[in-house]
């Protein structure tokens, strides 16, 4: 699984429009779309909302509703809810005045809204009624699920699911791939019976709780029609019921895709887990600079020209003195204090793993290190591009009152050994990703003379692009010269060195500059150079790295299974995750042997394309051989009625000849 592809700088992208679109880094060009300010000021909005009535503020989360969207409290459905709830919190804070007040809220607003809500809403409202008589301690009392502060977030649920589709604003792409992605490897690895490694992390990052489904307007309630490729798609990669996939596309009036994504975000994540992941792998990749760096100033929302997505309400007077975050969010920072590996700077101070030489940077060493660091002062234009990092915790003042310190860097930055190693690491990654190879090679050689010993293939695949850059330049009596002095001497000591080694000299029949080095995938040859050098310096590659890696390989391998392609991989931008348009260097990186004798294991598959290629083609091949047994009317049929996985229902169908109906038959006799 190490050995998956990944298009890094397709993720590079995502990630980066992440972060400009929940404002985690400080970014003085103007959004990609102006949809993503309003979209987030949206999200902003949900977000007060949510934690107002998670932390029982009903009032609070009603003023917002009122001033915001107004529609939901004309919908009696909701309001009958949030009236409830604010029913049991005056209960529940068991002053005499509150319990007065309690009542006279019965009778004026609880009790009319229950007569027009919804049939069982009278039935609800007598049996609330007697949280008057059991005590919110009293867990077996008919009533204790009313007391549960559970409620609270299932409400909460229930509304930000209704104004998440309402306003359209949906989480940013990366965010929604990353929840399918990691949705789909727990079913696979359930499925399959795996446990593995990276399955510890992602369980930890998606959440097992759902926001409760939005409900369809009672409109539309009258009987429709969908296709019923819809609703099996729809139902097997969120996991709902065939019924929750009608409903969902009820209420996305037909359209699958928002349906999708309506509830791809139900699907919670550990936001303050998933913040600190992506800036490690933004600090890792040069995107960011080093250190936690926030500006002081309070977050201020500046309202739109118009529509219901302005900016909330500066009257609006949330009493945060008293309030206490969920124990959702609770429950995250208190998780990231302990979290082993997953701060970078963290990781550049660590002691180096026992397979690697003891890199760290005393004495000459480091000396050679600074003394590089000074002497490449190009560097220093690549840096300033960095953004930096401001994070949510303004966002967090704003919704919660909960103050962060605002010191700037965190702990463990202050190590300038550990951003000297950072940063020479990034400049040999601009390095090669610019194909200047011999400079990579003296400078890594300089700094580690064995690295390239332990990296015999990364030094292989850096000569190529020297000799092959020489070629198009014309330069055949050097380029020849590269190939005696090093890729000959590789190729003797590795068999499988030598068909990439004729492939390279072939390269001299056909001298075209263009063709020889804007076709190189030097980006890719960087990561694997980063992560490797990385490494010896005790850099370990960055957590989400290695869950894209996992993740992506699980989704190709599950819809193998389902014998079919997943209609939702373009919206959410998985097939450019698995793109490589670029060439691999003289196929090296398709023998599995060549990515043993690398010691990076996952570092030399970043360039590896042809394997995943060919994996595409086999599943397509084998879903097509498949289908071919079965009618696709009589696949849907046995999913619909028994409730089975594509991949499940193809397999009982090629047991009866195609047909479903003994299928059928035979389950139930």
């Amino acid at each position: 699984m190490d050995s998956w592809p990944v298009n890094w700088e397709a993720l590079d992208a995502l990630i980066i429009d992440f972060a400009k679109s929940e404002n985690l880094i400080e970014d003085s060009s103007p959004p990609s779309s102006p949809s993503l300010t309003s979209s987030y000021h949206s999200r902003l909005i949900i977000r007060q909302i949510r934690w107002s009535l998670e932390v029982g503020n009903i009032d609070a989360a009603i003023d917002i509703l009122r001033a915001h969207a107004p529609f939901v409290l004309e919908d009696h459905r909701l309001l009958f809810r949030l009236q409830k709830l604010k029913f049991i919190e005056l209960l529940r804070k068991g002053t005499r005045d509150d319990r007065i007040f309690a009542i006279d809220y019965l009778r004026k607003s609880l009790a009319p809204c229950a007569l027009n809500a919804y049939p069982e809403a009278y039935e609800e409202f007598k049996h609330v009624l007697l949280a008057f008589i059991y005590d919110k301690d009293d867990h077996t009392s008919p009533v204790a699920n009313e007391w549960a502060e559970k409620r609270r977030y299932e409400i909460a649920g229930l509304v930000s699911s209704v104004l998440r589709a309402h306003f359209h604003a949906y989480n940013p792409i990366f965010s929604m791939a990353l929840r399918y992605l990691m949705s789909i490897h727990k079913g696979f690895c359930l499925r399959q019976g795996l446990v593995l490694p990276i399955s510890n992390l992602t369980e930890r990052l998606l959440l097992e709780e759902r926001d409760f489904p939005a409900l369809p307007p009672e409109s539309l309630y009258e009987a429709q029609v969908f296709d019923e490729v819809d609703i099996q798609a729809l139902a097997h990669t969120v996991e709902l019921t065939r019924q929750g996939a009608i409903d969902s596309l009820r209420f996305a009036k037909g359209d699958l895709f928002q349906a999708f994504q309506n509830e791809i975000c139900r699907m919670r994540l550990d936001d303050a887990m998933l913040d600190e992941l992506v800036r490690e792998y933004c600090v890792y990749r040069g995107i960011v600079e080093p250190g936690m760096q926030t500006s002081s100033e309070p977050l201020k929302v500046n309202p739109p020209e118009s529509g219901c997505c302005s900016s909330l309400d500066s009257s609006i007077d949330v009493d945060h003195s008293t309030a206490k975050h969920s124990n959702s969010e609770t429950s995250a920072l208190t998780d990231l204090s302990s979290m082993q590996g997953i701060d970078v700077e963290l990781r550049f101070a660590s002691e180096p793993t026992n397979n690697l030489e003891d890199c760290s940077p005393s004495g000459s060493h480091q000396s050679e290190i600074s003394s590089l660091l000074r002497n490449r002062s190009k560097g220093a234009g690549e840096r300033s591009k960095r953004k930096r990092w401001r994070g949510r915790h303004d966002d967090l003042d704003f919704i919660s009152g909960v103050h962060f310190n605002r010191d700037g860097k965190q702990e463990g930055v202050e190590c300038t050994s550990a951003e000297d190693k950072y940063e020479i690491v990034l400049q040999m990654k601009e390095l090669a990703s610019r194909g200047m190879a011999a400079e990579v090679v003296e400078e890594i050689s300089t700094l580690d003379p064995d690295f390239f010993v332990q990296n015999p293939v990364l030094l292989f695949q850096l000569k190529q692009v020297e000799f092959l850059k020489l070629v198009g330049l014309g330069d055949h009596s050097g380029a020849l010269r590269v190939a005696c002095s090093h890729l000959g001497p590789l190729a003797a000591r590795d068999p499988n060195l030598l068909k990439p080694l004729k492939e390279t000299l072939l390269s001299l029949l056909r001298p075209n500059e263009e063709a020889l080095v804007t076709g190189l995938p030097l980006h890719a040859l960087a990561t694997s150079l980063q992560v490797a050098f990385g490494k010896r310096l005790g850099i370990e590659e960055p957590q989400l790295m290695r869950i894209m890696r996992a993740t992506l390989h699980t989704h190709s391998e599950w819809f193998k299974l389902q014998m079919c392609k997943d209609r939702f991989e373009s919206l959410l931008r998985i097939d450019s995750l698995k793109e490589n348009n670029t060439p691999v260097l003289t196929s090296l990186a398709t023998s599995k042997s060549n990515i043993d004798s690398c010691t990076l294991g996952s570092s030399q598959a970043t360039i590896s394309s042809t394997t995943g290629v060919s994996d595409d083609s086999s599943s397509t091949n084998q879903a097509s051989s498949q289908d071919a047994i079965c009618d696709e009317n009589a696949i849907l049929k046995v999913m619909e009625f028994l409730a089975l996985p594509r991949a499940d229902a193809i397999h009982l169908l090629a047991q009866y000849n195609g047909n479903a109906e003994t299928v059928i038959q035979q389950i139930f006799a």
